[in-house]
């Protein structure tokens, strides 16, 4: 069960962690450090749909919507979104209306609009297969280093090294258990000696789930990190506004500003700000102050 360990897997880790901290990473510690991640996910791991295929365009739809929103919704919409585009080409040539209304209750829906960006590109200049390499991915839209490495490890098997919030977590915990201002190039080292490379679909699958263990269990590693930062608060941001605003305009069709100032109850300007913003960005088009979807 996520969020906790049993007694035993307790105590395993009590006693690697004592002995990296005497040790540090030795070729000892790091085969105990993979046998504890790997038992623990053999018999505690989470069953997501988009861990029951490596069809690239599935695993990059996952990767999208798993950048900036809890697991346990993306599991839901994620089937939701496949019914509605199950391949690159039927998303490619979608109205970005119909992407974007598939996209509602996900936040940041600018991840749809970079997705149905990125799935165009593929069809119109890599004749629908997605390649399969880190850094010609990470020229996507909305795809960096971190997503475009995770699309090679579960979609292609490949041994990429890359860090990203739960392996972040993980090997503060473990490697780093004293220290302040954890710098990723120090972590990226040891992410390379633990890898897997005959399985790192499994390997990176596993580290995800310790990693959302370690959130539940302990105070978060991720504070000591170097690159760490709090989230900015949602409730009444611009960023739930924009979303608001969005939501409005596809279930109404056309929308003038007037009637959205009314129905968000929000101060004249900043709304008009905003609507700028989402029309700059290619989320609506105004015409004589109504606001439709693009």
């Amino acid at each position: 069960m996520i969020g906790s360990l049993d007694p035993n897997q307790n105590e395993r880790e009590r006693r690697l962690l004592d002995a990296i901290r005497e040790q540090g990473a030795t070729p000892e510690t790091i085969r105990l450090f993979r046998d504890l991640i790997l038992s623990y996910y053999r018999a505690h791991g989470r069953d997501l749909p988009w861990r029951h295929t490596a069809d690239p365009y599935r695993i990059l739809v996952s990767e999208i919507m798993l950048q900036q929103t809890q697991v346990e919704r993306v599991a839901v919409k994620y089937r939701e979104f496949l019914e509605r585009f199950g391949d690159f080409e039927s998303l490619a040539r979608a109205p970005r209306s119909e992407v974007l209304l598939a996209w509602q209750g996900m936040g940041y829906n600018r991840r749809a609009i970079a997705l149905q960006e990125t799935a165009r590109r593929v069809v119109d200049d890599h004749g629908g297969e997605l390649p399969a390499d880190v850094e010609t991915l990470a020229t996507f839209p909305g795809i960096g280093n971190a997503t475009a490495s995770a699309i090679c490890a579960y979609a292609f098997n490949m041994p990429v090294v890359y860090i990203e919030t739960n392996i972040r977590r993980i090997f503060i915990h473990f490697f780093f258990q004293d220290r302040e201002g954890v710098r990723d190039d120090e972590i990226l080292p040891l992410v390379e000696k633990t890898l897997d490379r005959e399985n790192p679909r499994e390997w990176y699958s596993a580290l995800m789930d310790y990693g959302t263990v370690l959130k539940k269990r302990t105070a978060n590693p991720n504070r000591r990190s170097a690159s760490y930062s709090r989230q900015s608060r949602f409730e009444g941001s611009d960023r739930q506004i924009r979303g608001q605003i969005l939501a409005l305009v596809l279930e109404e069709g056309t929308v003038t500003e007037k009637e959205m100032i009314l129905r968000l109850c929000e101060e004249p300007g900043r709304v008009k700000r905003i609507l700028g913003e989402l029309a700059r960005e290619g989320f609506v088009a105004e015409s004589e102050g109504a606001y439709t979807c693009r």
